[in-house]
């Protein structure tokens, strides 16, 4: 029992060299979507931990701190409509009660 190989040069030469150039075609493509994924900045990125730490360490300072400036700007600006309401009949009364107990916290 012998092997057959469907692919002999001489017998087709043209459907060799046309699976040959989809092939070629395929692989093309898997490097452009790894590109496009930067594969090679992950692979970088996971196999020196420091960097990975550092990188991890700014994102997280940068979060913190902008969720601490974020709150900050948007209760300031919570704090100055509600005293802008203070003079109104309904509401004012619990609005000036809450003013009353943050200056007592002070």
């Amino acid at each position: 029992m012998t092997k057959v190989n469907i692919y002999e040069i001489d017998e087709h030469p043209f459907e060799l060299r046309h699976e040959v150039k989809k092939l070629n075609l395929r692989l093309d493509q898997i490097a452009d979507s790894l590109d496009k994924a930067e594969f090679k900045d992950i692979i970088e990125n996971y196999s020196n931990p420091k960097k990975r730490m550092i990188t991890n360490f700014t994102a997280g300072l940068s979060r913190g701190l902008g969720l601490s400036l974020g709150t900050f700007v948007v209760l300031g600006l919570l704090g100055y409509i509600l005293s802008i309401f203070v003079d109104m009949p309904l509401i004012g009364k619990y609005i000036s009660d809450l003013q009353s107990y943050i200056d007592a916290y002070k």
